[in-house]
């Protein structure tokens, strides 16, 4: 790590050779009068040792800058507090967000921008001191998801108001990750075609049922009901939410086809041909993947196919404690491995893994570009903290996915004992407007 410090006054005293290599500096592009507290230098290089030195400069409340040479420094930081310098140093995963939400810590430059820069420092080499691993354990462990949990935990984010999500999201109020056909694809048209594309993974034929957990604000189970003749139950623990989708369904004429029911996914009964989740398993808990895996073994007919859509990683790791108590409580994207133990707890056979994760990137910079178009309406509404908080969010979400710290998997799955599976892929691409099923050759030969 390279460190410099920046004269604004005259009042202290000069780093001297101990102080620089307390700093773990190999270089100093300046030596100057005005310097930070041994306290402060001290934090400052273990905090930077823990994040893996990333290239990024932090100007103090005085005018002092700390951090790597100029030369080197791709993203910048105001910190315009003492005590938003001694939080962030703390445990940066926290604090950073909660100064920043209110405007204790400014980004110079594009936020993403910065993110990304901090985000890759993290992942080459994150060494948490012994204050951050003490945090860690308070604020990073995910609040339950029982059914009382659950049901906290939907309320804080999702019971935000509709009016809020009708600002930023597709006119279907779609808040999940969109499938691009081309990248110039516009957000609406994505969230179509990802509508179209989970139908086909479910192989949807007229009169089929289908079992849908966690259905938002009702889009899919409504694109299901009106563009392949299927009836649809949908669950949600959202009232906002299944107001808005009952509304919308029976103004589409759809009333008896889609059921949406406020209840927990668990409570669902009966068989049906599919079953399909949204953006939901993320919420659930890696305690309750058996528990689900039953549910869908005990939902899902024999003939019948299954898809789970859902933000995952590459291996375990906790949820960034910010957005674990600020934005999505009791959320925990799961590894591929971890997911599989839904499918091995019931008889399931995985048919198919699908990553979208630069497909959620680009969905969360159309999100994001919408957010700051009405930004003023929403400071409105609520106040400067929450746009700020709702802006790094949507803005780390987008470096999370870009650097693939975050992913975005779809499954498709049947019962074991199901051979009416499809021979290739071409079933996804193929413009034909029957989407009927392909029979495989070998069952001609063998017959």
């Amino acid at each position: 790590m390279e460190t410099k410090t920046e004269t604004t006054s005259t009042s202290a005293v000069a780093l001297n050779k101990k102080d620089i290599s307390e700093l773990g500096a190999t270089k100093i592009a300046k030596i100057d009068t005005n310097v930070p507290t041994g306290l402060q230098k001290w934090m400052l290089k273990k905090t930077y040792d823990a994040i893996g030195c990333p290239p990024i400069q932090i100007q103090l409340w005085n005018g002092v800058k700390l951090g790597c040479r100029n030369d080197e420094v791709k993203s910048k930081i105001h910190v315009k507090t003492p005590k938003a310098f001694f939080k962030l140093m703390a445990y940066p995963d926290l604090f950073f967000g909660d100064s920043y939400a209110r405007g204790d810590i400014v980004v110079e430059g594009s936020l993403v921008g910065f993110l990304e820069t901090f985000y890759l420092g993290k992942a080459k080499g994150y060494k948490p001191h012994l204050m951050q691993r003490l945090l860690e354990q308070v604020f990073a462990r995910p609040r339950k998801n029982n059914l009382e949990g659950s049901q906290e935990n939907i309320h804080h984010h999702y019971n935000i108001g509709n009016d809020f999500y009708k600002l930023w999201l597709d006119k279907d109020l779609l808040y999940t990750c969109a499938y691009y056909p081309t990248i110039e694809s516009s957000l609406e048209e994505a969230q179509a075609a990802k509508m179209e594309h989970v139908c086909r993974k479910l192989h949807l034929e007229p009169g089929q049922t289908v079992v849908e957990a966690g259905c938002g604000w009702g889009a899919l189970a409504i694109y299901m009901a009106k563009n392949y003749g299927v009836n649809v139950k949908a669950y949600n623990i959202s009232i906002e939410q299944i107001k808005y989708a009952r509304e919308r369904a029976k103004k589409e004429g759809l009333e008896n086809q889609v059921e949406f029911i406020h209840a927990d996914y668990r409570t669902a009964k009966g068989e049906f041909d599919a079953f399909v989740s949204v953006g939901m398993l993320e919420h659930v808990g890696t305690d309750h993947y058996e528990n689900l895996g039953n549910l869908i073994d005990s939902c899902l007919k024999e003939s019948g196919y299954g898809l789970l859509h859902f933000i995952g990683r590459n291996r375990p790791m906790p949820m960034n404690a910010w957005i674990e108590k600020r934005i999505f409580p009791g959320a925990y994207p799961p590894s591929l491995a971890e997911a599989m133990q839904i499918f091995e707890s019931g008889q399931f056979s995985v048919l198919d893994v699908e990553n979208l994760r630069l497909h959620y990137a680009k969905t969360l910079e159309h999100w994001l570009e919408k957010y700051e178009q009405e930004s003023d309406t929403i400071r409105e509404m609520f106040d400067d903290e929450f746009v700020n908080s709702w802006r790094l969010y949507l803005a780390g979400s987008i470096a999370a996915f870009l650097i693939g710290d975050l992913q975005l998997f779809q499954i498709s799955f049947v019962n074991t004992h199901n051979n009416n599976i499809q021979w290739t892929r071409d079933f996804l691409y193929s413009d034909n407007e029957t989407k009927t099923r392909q029979e495989p050759k070998w069952k001609h030969v063998m017959s």
